[in-house]
């Protein structure tokens, strides 16, 4: 396997975590009180928000040619890092 390979698939496994996680809460917020669900269906849309946009840019890396991944794996790093934080802030919310 390639480091792109590797990658790829280290990113997709992040990918399904996050939508595991987005489960799990889901089932929180749906036996939480009406307060609070609102507040929890906020986080919930900003997570998936952050999802789909870690699922595009996977998507853009897993098609682009082996000189394009090259010269745009850092600056995806670094997108992937913001993307993970918030996502992580986001679910913070909920405990």
């Amino acid at each position: 396997m390639s480091n792109r390979e590797a990658h790829l698939d280290k990113i997709k496994a992040q990918i399904d975590e996050w939508g595991a996680e987005i489960d799990k809460l889901e089932a929180k917020a749906r036996g939480a009180e009406a307060d609070a669900r609102i507040k929890y269906e906020e986080q919930l849309s900003e997570m998936r928000m952050q999802r789909e946009k870690a699922r595009e840019k996977w998507r853009e890396m897993a098609e682009s040619g082996e000189d394009a991944w090259e010269s745009m794996k850092d600056g995806m790093e670094s997108a992937w890092d913001s993307m993970s934080k918030a996502f992580k802030d986001a679910a913070n919310k909920f405990k």
